[in-house]
């Protein structure tokens, strides 16, 4: 494999993809231009075929088999988007393909997988544990295995999207790219450098799912005890040890991103640019406000979209609050009549609109003198929830914000 990742091969890698990837034309954002004062731009891979980047790895090292490789069938381990894209590959080959999956898969990756025609098998909790079962019944049953992010075709196939970045965007300063294993980094950064030398690439990880950082750090692959992300697509303990010296020497430095940050920028990417991208792909758009440079041509590349329905509906939720869009007060009434209508009038003489109260009269001992109103609100931003709070305390009332449950 010590031929792959030269000009050539990216170039030979570009020309077969193009049979499967849609074009996915650089965006350029003003909103987060002006949020951040560079000139930043999106490659948007949420809009792929298979809702991801991966289907560039998968198609071109299957490309790259023997006919009977691909013949004694596919296996892989995936979180989601590694595994659409092999069974979406092996589909258009027409070899049969087992992919083995985390139990926690969204439901979504799990059934998009299958209905390329693919064996999903659910098994461990992480990635990490998929994958080890996954290498024991390639052993067993003699599949040939299609690593997810630790083989260098596949880290050539990734790096196509870099190809295609220079030619719409020849003079780009610096290129954000989310890492898990490594394998997408390793092929964006590793052409860029064969491209301009000058470029700035840097990954972006999820701060406790930092295992290419550490990695870096200690000058080897090391393994984490354990992984806590909502970024389920880059939730990797191990980096890929085959493409960890390309990391070296091609990443400039790495950002790890909490979160609550992904939360925040799913938001931004819903309201100012009307697109779904997963927790995964949102890493590199929340790591623009940690960048120390201005007037810089910088790309983000949104690396996937399939995100299930209740993760969007609670990553919405948690947004509204991080933003104060939502915010939840107690107040302390005298358990009399009209004392709700007092605390009302008050809040919508501020144009606070009211979506839920909770009223608890067992707070204290003597009701008479209080009961708990709890209001939970939704508000215009911080501006706003300050504003009321402030109205209600001119009012002879003592708010204390407490935490929302919605």
């Amino acid at each position: 494999m010590s031929e792959m990742l030269t000009l050539e091969k990216f170039e030979e890698a570009s020309e077969i993809v193009k049979k499967v990837t849609s074009e996915t034309k650089l965006i350029y954002s003003d909103f987060l231009s002006a949020q951040t004062g560079n000139k930043v731009y999106l490659k948007p891979e949420n809009m792929q075929l298979t809702g991801a980047y991966k289907l560039r790895g998968a198609y071109y090292k299957i490309s790259t088999l023997s006919p009977e490789e691909r013949e004694k069938g596919l296996i892989t381990a995936s979180a989601g988007n590694h595994a659409q894209g092999v069974a979406y590959a092996a589909k258009k080959y027409g070899v049969h393909a087992s992919i083995v999956m985390p139990t926690t898969t969204p439901l979504m990756k799990v059934n998009r997988t299958k209905s390329y025609g693919a064996e999903v098998i659910l098994k461990g909790d992480v990635y990490d544990e998929a994958c080890e079962y996954a290498y024991k019944l390639a052993d067993e049953k003699g599949y040939t295995f299609i690593h997810p992010f630790d083989d260098l075709a596949v880290a050539t196939g990734q790096g196509t999207i870099a190809m295609e970045i220079f030619k719409e965007l020849p003079l780009v300063d610096v290129i954000l790219v989310p890492i898990g294993g490594g394998g997408l980094a390793t092929g964006v950064s590793t052409l860029a450098k064969l491209l301009n030398p000058k470029i700035t690439v840097i990954g972006v990880e999820p701060a406790q799912a930092n295992c290419m950082q550490e990695s870096l750090k200690a000058g080897e692959v090391v393994t984490l005890q354990g992984v806590n992300t909502i970024a389920d697509g880059t939730a990797v303990k191990t980096p890929g040890k085959n493409i960890f010296p390309y990391i070296q020497k091609n990443i400039d430095d790495i950002i790890t991103v909490p979160d609550e940050e992904l939360v925040v920028a799913f938001l931004d990417i819903v309201e100012n640019h009307k697109m779904v991208v997963e927790n995964s792909g949102l890493l590199t758009v929340a790591a623009l406000r940690h960048l120390n440079v201005k007037n810089k041509k910088v790309v983000s590349i949104l690396s996937g979209g399939n995100m299930d329905i209740i993760t969007m509906s609670s990553v919405v939720q948690q947004g509204l609050i991080f933003r104060d869009r939502i915010f939840t007060v107690s107040v302390l009434l005298p358990d009399k009549p009209g004392e709700l209508t007092k605390v009302s009038e008050v809040i919508a003489a501020q144009n606070g609109n009211v979506i839920k109260l909770e009223h608890n009269q067992f707070v204290s001992i003597n009701r008479n003198a209080a009961v708990e109103l709890r209001i939970t609100l939704e508000t215009f931003g911080t501006e706003h929830k300050n504003q009321i709070i402030k109205a209600l305390e001119q009012s002879g009332y003592q708010p204390r914000q407490v935490r929302t449950n919605i």
